[in-house]
């Protein structure tokens, strides 16, 4: 009789104690290049202006290049000849697009009208901000946080796909059709279909089709051994790299707009943080619930807590300008998201003892 060999499990990580410095202290290297690149911008006025001449899907190009570097590694990682038990498992995906395309954009509707009703240039921003799931910097989340690597590609894959077809129909919904059937203030905005499917194929799509390569060609060529026991450790601590490198460079971009209105920033920063912390909370909690394991339950928590800050600026500038408050709202939200998410990173690793450890289904059939 011929046994099947069951599928090498998700990624689990190292242990906290065993991270390398780069990692155990990344909170620190974090807080250290949002301080450099403030300190940039407010220095260095002419900087932030040089940078948002040359872009690329109206992201800046020296930040898409950081994002990139970013992205790459860590989908050079991913199994993709795996991401098919991800796609069989139907409570995962389900779970997810409730989650990141029903739940979270009508609390941040819910937070942005509690927290900023008065203002509504930043009350837009911050809905915008909602609806832009997370592409990016998710996977990096997901893998300090020791989720799996495979389900965090499906899902964001998932994402990227609802964003193209969905971000415009949910813009309309929530400024413009729920406001008035509440009988409140409404938005008017045009969202360009282009800009925002460009966004999606240039900071996924690219990354995306690297680390498949570097995986199906490392492999054939000189075997899985060698790719995850070489090639990976060399390629790895480029993603932490290109996001300390994209921390700086998104900061110092807009820096003096963030020094100069200090109050501002905090009440944008009040609805984001409560976001973060209740999306992240509930999203592991129903994950529990579900029983969908430690990696996997990551996995959707990181993908519905985070957003696509990278769109939710580029849209905001496109439609509002520059300086307007709905780009001033766009900015703000990766100063509390990186910050908040890292925190989560060691919330989710606390965690752990709550959750039982998962078979896959063939070591469930074994068993």
């Amino acid at each position: 009789m011929t046994t099947t060999a069951a599928p090498a499990p998700p990624h689990t990580g190292q242990l906290p104690g065993r991270l390398s410095i780069l990692d155990r202290y990344l909170a620190v290297w974090i807080l250290a290049a949002m301080a450099l690149g403030l300190a940039l911008g407010k220095l260095v006025p002419q900087l932030g202006g040089a940078m948002g001449t040359w872009q690329v899907a109206g992201v800046s190009v020296p930040i898409a290049v950081g994002l990139l570097v970013m992205m790459y590694p860590v989908l050079a990682k991913v199994r993709y000849n795996e991401t098919g038990r991800v796609l069989g498992d139907r409570k995962l995906m389900a779970t997810s697009l409730v989650i990141n395309w029903l739940l979270a954009p009508a609390f941040m509707f819910a937070l942005a009208w509690i927290f900023l009703a008065d203002l509504p240039e930043y009350r837009t921003g911050l809905i915008i901000v909602g609806l832009a799931r997370c592409i990016a910097m998710v996977f990096i989340w997901n893998d300090l946080a020791c989720g799996d690597r495979e389900a965090a590609a499906v899902l964001v894959a998932v994402n990227s796909v609802f964003q193209v077809f969905a971000f415009g129909a949910l813009g309309w919904f929530y400024l413009q059709w729920l406001p008035q059937m509440l009988g409140l203030p409404t938005t008017s905005a045009d969202f360009s279909f282009w800009a925002i499917t460009l966004s999606v194929l240039v900071f996924l799509g690219i990354p995306l089709v690297a680390g498949w390569l570097s995986r199906t060609l490392g492999e054939r060529v000189r075997g899985r051994d060698w790719y995850e026991g070489t090639f990976l450790p060399k390629v790895g601590p480029w993603a932490l790299y290109g996001l300390l490198f994209t921390i700086v460079l998104l900061f110092a971009l807009q820096g003096e707009a963030i020094t100069a209105k200090p109050l501002d920033v905090v009440r944008i920063a009040l609805p984001l943080v409560v976001y973060f912390v209740v999306v992240f909370a509930a999203s592991m909690a129903i994950g529990r619930v579900l029983k969908l394991g430690y990696p996997r339950t990551t996995t959707l928590a990181f993908t519905a807590a985070s957003n696509n800050f990278e769109l939710a600026i580029a849209v905001a500038i496109a439609t509002f300008g520059v300086t307007s408050g709905q780009a001033l709202a766009g900015v703000v939200g990766p100063l509390i998201e990186v910050p908040l998410l890292v925190a989560l990173v060691y919330v989710a690793l606390w965690s752990r003892k709550f959750f039982t450890p998962s078979l896959s289904p063939t070591a469930k059939d074994a068993a």
